[in-house]
């Protein structure tokens, strides 16, 4: 087991090497510097709910408005998040504290908000919706303070404080509806070190939100905007009926505080709202467990490879009668064409293309150039990627169309680069008519769908076609041994040789290996997480690949041993067989975790899963079909064939 503990020793290394990539800034993104009374603005993004997945954007509620709308130009991935980042009328200077100033109207004269709009109001309080504001690109946290149970810290009586992404709209109690229409901003700067004659610069390394709810006639007002808050006791929320007109005021107070923090590490606050203890755990107890396996695995592989082949070549030698038997019988068919050929080439050239966009994203992200300072910028990246990486996609599968006998290779190429992109665009494209029936923010413009298409057939098709050519042309994969002219006849299988069989049983190690990240990535997708620790994806990603291939050899292996020879397309489906715990997993979370009752978001949720599934089973199946492939030209090579 020697060779156990030198993997287990590299691998700790590399987690210690990760540990050290967690907060690195981009080169590239400047901090701003402010002066004493320079403006500070504040920027609206979206609501949010995790119980309905749909955001909308800031003014579809009657906030305050400015005097001018604007919106900032945004990324792709923004665009595809559901983020509409648009001035607010908030007034905030650096290190200028303002006790309570009336929003907008004067306080003679209150907003009034139609029955309509309380309506909606109420309706949104009552689906638990978020409003995620930002101030110098960092978005707005509300503090949750609490005593925890253990027995040491009850003594000392020390809170946990712990961060929640934006800050709620309102609140319930009983039937009543209650809006947040007081914030207490409190932002936090750094003071720069300058030279003695110079004036000193700041920089905003947090900003934090208290929500109030207050009644208007306990805003006491003045002519000049100004209010004063009622003392914490005695003050009654502002409730908002949605069975009638409501009057109230939208007020707001800035409070500055001197912080520690550098600029650089201004988003460990935000990035560290959940335990990292659970990560560590889990993700040393999956390798060393994965790693564990596959070093069995591997053993009992080869020595049986090896007795297998020594025998064949000692039968060749002593005794031709002796009659064959496991998988050198079925030489004669093992590189029998499969049925459907540019199907399965066509599926395996998208997978490659997919496993060449994931590598190269969650590496340049584990390096720290897609942390979540740079809104949409994963998506973005993600996005072109994929079209990029079509040369390769194409160029794996017109060779191994061609080795599979293929001739058609224009129609082959067309296959690869309509097939699965046609699926997730028809997905995308219902899903997305629903969503802009309920005039979501997340309903992805008309413009940018065309933008999209336009990408697609102008440089991911182009591409494919590229690599399809120069695939199709080059040398087909040399097989080692020659197919016979009549098929030979498949014995019955024994049960445990059922395809389902074996995607259950192929599916459970890299499910095992990686579905603690899995929940992580999901609170991320589903609750509004921030997720970053992709030092860790990319040693979860190492892990998938190494067992996939693992399960995949052992999976073919059986199969030729009980000589069936049949094999492309099987693995291809077997290998993939962690997107199946994958789905059950989808539907556990969606049953436990998610608070989700409608049926638009409900089938947002089982749609955007099944282009998860869909995509996982393409990745995971492409990396075994390939392991297996080698595996099998490896070992039909070594032995001798008359």
């Amino acid at each position: 087991f020697s060779f156990l503990q030198e993997r287990l020793s590299c691998v700790l290394a590399l987690l210690l090497l990760l540990h050290s990539t967690d907060s690195f800034y981009v080169p590239g993104v400047a901090p701003i510097n402010f002066h004493r009374n320079d403006p500070v603005e504040i920027k609206a993004v979206k609501l949010t709910s995790s119980r309905t997945q749909l955001p909308y954007e800031y003014y579809s509620l009657p906030f305050c408005q400015p005097s001018k709308i604007t919106y900032k130009a945004e990324n792709l991935g923004e665009v595809l998040r559901g983020d509409r980042i648009v001035n607010t009328p908030f007034q905030v200077s650096m290190n200028v504290e303002k006790k309570c100033e009336v929003l907008c109207n004067f306080p003679n004269k209150p907003v009034i908000l139609s029955v309509e709009q309380s309506k909606l109001i109420a309706e949104r309080i009552r689906e638990d919706y978020y409003v995620h504001l930002i101030a110098d690109n960092l978005p707005v946290a509300t503090r949750l303070e609490f005593y925890s149970n253990r027995e040491e810290e009850e003594k000392k009586k020390e809170k946990d404080v712990q961060f929640e992404h934006g800050y709620r709209l309102g609140f319930m109690d009983g039937n009543k509806f209650y809006l947040h229409n007081h914030l207490s901003f409190i932002l936090y700067y750094h003071r720069e070190d300058v030279e003695e004659s110079q004036e000193h610069t700041y920089r905003v390394v947090r900003f934090e939100v208290i929500p109030q709810s207050i009644k208007l006639e306990d805003l006491k007002a003045d002519e000049k905007s100004m209010c004063t808050l009622p003392e914490a006791t005695g003050s009654a929320p502002q409730e908002i009926d949605p069975t009638k007109e409501n009057q109230l005021l939208f007020t707001y107070s800035v409070h500055w505080e001197e912080s520690d923090i550098k600029w650089a590490s201004r988003w460990d606050t935000y990035l560290t709202m959940s335990d990292v203890q659970i990560h560590w755990f889990s993700i040393i107890n999956s390798v060393v467990v994965v790693f564990f396996l596959s070093g069995i695995l591997s053993m009992i592989i080869i020595r049986t490879l090896r007795k297998d082949i020594a025998n064949y070549n000692k039968e060749d030698d002593i005794e031709d009668t002796m009659e064959e038997s496991g998988w050198k019988l079925v030489h004669g068919d093992v590189f029998r064409p499969p049925q459907y050929p540019m199907i399965l080439s066509s599926l395996l050239g998208s997978g490659i293309q997919l496993f060449c966009m994931i590598l190269i994203v969650i590496f340049v992200a584990m390096l720290g150039m897609l942390s979540p300072s740079s809104r949409g910028a994963l998506m973005t990246t993600a996005c072109f990627l994929f079209m990029f990486m079509g040369v390769f996609g194409g160029f794996f599968a017109g060779r191994l169309y061609r080795t599979l006998k293929g001739h058609r290779w224009k129609k082959g190429a067309f296959c690869t680069a309509t097939l699965y992109p046609g699926v997730v665009f028809g997905i995308c494209f219902v899903l997305n008519c629903f969503i802009w029936g309920k005039h979501s923010s997340g309903a992805v413009p008309f413009p940018t769908m065309v933008a999209l298409l336009c990408m697609w057939f102008g440089i991911s098709l182009p591409l494919v076609y590229l690599g399809y050519y120069f695939g199709f042309r080059k040398q087909p994969y040399d097989n080692p041994v020659r197919t016979n002219q009549i098929p030979r006849q498949i014995p019955e299988q024994r049960w445990y040789m059922n395809k389902f069989v074996g995607i259950l049983m192929a599916g459970i190690l890299p499910f095992g290996a990686m579905f603690i990240e899995l929940f992580f990535i999901f609170s991320a997708i589903w609750e509004n997480q921030f997720y970053y620790l992709f030092g860790f994806l990319f040693l979860v990603f190492i892990i998938l690949v190494v067992s996939c291939s693992q399960i995949s050899i052992v999976m073919v292996y059986f199969q030729l041993c009980a000589e069936d020879y049949r094999w492309w397309w099987r693995t291809f489906l077997v290998s993939g067989g962690s997107a199946f715990y994958v789905l059950i997993y989808a539907v556990f979370y969606f049953v436990n975790k998610l608070d989700i009752v409608e049926f638009i978001p409900s089938l947002l949720y089982f749609g955007y899963t099944a282009l998860m599934v869909l995509s996982f089973w393409l990745l995971t199946g492409t990396i075994g079909f390939y392991a297996a492939y080698m595996f099998v030209r490896k070992i039909y090579a070594a032995v001798k064939i008359d």
